[in-house]
């Protein structure tokens, strides 16, 4: 691996306090599980329901397109990030070992242009790019996939491909830039449903007098004037070309043929056809067993998309709404159906993820009751029927209802701390009381209390609003007042 990759633990952060105990339970939970479940996922390849079948058993590699970073990413370019996250959480639930890849690119036309016109070098806008799309991720709270390379380091690896496809009567270079041969892959189209016809690349004017047909695509291209990041290459000074970085990079990480190809709908042409292309004829093996694609988000009636400008800042809705709303609002829709972004909806989300945490309260240490399973397994089948999180809410919801109906106290967490850890909203459950809080905030309570205890209501709604702008919210129970962090 290069220096320049990324590699993290592959678990989410441990949690606070009493949370551990909870999930122990989640994890006995999990060992109870006598088989893994049936999982089936939608392939756009073969466009039915396959079931997941591994290479090693109970192994699962993952591999996730990132972003180009040479702008801050939306809140719609945060989808096959959260998604992919949960499926490997899902999974892991099930029993598997799973290795998640989501790559960086770092070297690109856009990144080029973007320098450009800011006046910069491209490889100090993309290293400040790609920090800035880790630190906005890092945001939603899910932790980092496991490994995170760079095209900047996996030069090697690009050459090699690009060199064996040559090699193999698949590619040509034409002064210092190599093409794929499009029409020298029988299978070319199948993932995509597109024909030769039909394939036009997007590199419009560009080698176009370079290429033996117009249908043929970039592998390497050769150092143009204004570019300033190069690699020596057996063809001269250049660069890779997008589509093969993720070839190289998803087979050097999880080796030949690994389980799952994941990645936004706009994708599936050309760059995953063109990747299913450059492997299967490089290698002579598929690159990926399940290619699976999330949908977009919508903002208005258009796709959200940077080219268009409709576009939501993830810094900036994470900085509005939450990452526990923004969370909860992408499970109200299954991954492969567009997903409507709005206040409303997001106020929704909030409201919901209020009354699970409201719901948090009530429940204690342990085992859930055993007639509440039901509703449990209903959430977990619907995960395993094409990672349905929009149908498995149904099942969440009644779980909760069931446990609002029944009496303080007498509703174990270990369910429901099971089902939220799958979308990353174990920390609902994460109460914090009053208890040994700061000594001006126990000063406020106490000054309230006394407001109320003399029935001057305005003096106990003006503490109660600065307790609210230091972040608490009062309680008023059975056994007196308590602080809630909002």
């Amino acid at each position: 691996m290069s220096s320049r990759d990324v590699e993290v633990a592959s678990t989410p952060p441990r949690p606070r306090g009493h949370v551990v105990a909870w999930l122990t339970g989640a994890v006995r939970y999990r060992a109870r599980v006598a088989s893994r479940p049936d999982i089936r996922l939608f392939d756009t390849r073969s466009r039915e329901l396959v079931p997941l079948e591994t290479r090693e058993p109970g192994k699962v590699g993952i591999y996730a397109c990132g972003p180009t970073v040479y702008q801050p990413i939306h809140i719609g370019n945060a989808r096959p990030f959260i998604t992919f996250t949960w499926l490997k959480r899902y999974l892991q639930h099930a029993g598997y070992e799973v290795t998640l890849v989501v790559n960086i690119t770092d070297v690109n036309d856009k990144i080029y242009a973007a320098a450009q016109a800011g006046g910069g070098a491209s490889a100090d806008l993309a290293a400040g790019m790609a920090q800035r799309y880790i630190d906005d991720t890092d945001g939603l709270g899910l932790g980092r996939p496991d490994v995170e390379p760079r095209v900047t380091g996996s030069i090697d690896d690009i050459i090699a491909l690009t060199a064996s496809l040559i090699d193999r009567g698949h590619a040509y270079e034409a002064e210092g830039d190599v093409y794929f041969r499009v029409r020298s892959d029988a299978q070319y189209g199948t993932l995509s449903r597109r024909d030769l016809a039909d394939a036009d690349q997007g590199e419009g004017l560009e080698g176009a007098d370079l290429k033996e047909d117009p249908a043929d695509f970039a592998l390497w291209k050769s150092t143009k004037p204004g570019e300033d990041t190069s690699w020596d290459s057996p063809w001269g000074l250049g660069r890779p070309a997008w589509h093969i970085e993720c070839s190289a990079m998803g087979e050097a990480h999880l080796g030949a043929n690994f389980e799952i190809h994941g990645g936004g709908l706009d994708l599936v042409f050309p760059h995953h056809e063109n990747e299913a292309a450059q492997t299967r004829c490089g290698t002579g093996h598929e690159l990926a067993r399940i290619w699976m694609h999330s949908n977009m988000l919508q903002l208005g009636e258009e796709k959200m998309s940077k080219s268009i400008g409709n576009v939501a800042l993830l810094s900036d809705v994470l900085e509005q709404w939450g990452r526990d709303a923004i969370l909860y609002a992408f499970a109200t829709a299954h991954y492969r159906q567009p997903l409507a972004f709005s206040d409303a909806g997001m106020e929704q989300a909030a409201a919901r993820v209020a009354r699970i945490r409201e719901t948090g309260r009530l429940l204690v240490d342990g085992a859930s009751p055993a007639d509440m399973a039901p509703h449990r397994d209903a959430f977990f089948e619907a995960l395993a029927n094409d990672f349905n999180t929009a149908t498995a809410l149904a099942p969440l919801a009644e779980w909760l209802r069931e446990a609002n109906r029944r009496d303080r106290g007498t509703v174990g967490r270990d369910d429901l701390v099971a089902m939220l850890q799958i979308l990353g909203l174990e920390n609902l459950l994460e109460a914090e009381t009053s208890g040994g809080i700061d000594p001006t905030l126990q000063a406020l309570l106490d000054r309230r209390a006394d407001a109320r205890a003399a029935k001057d209501w305005p003096a106990a709604d003006a503490v109660r609003d600065e307790l609210a702008a230091l972040g608490w919210t009062v309680r008023d129970g059975a056994d007196g007042p308590e602080l809630v962090k909002a």
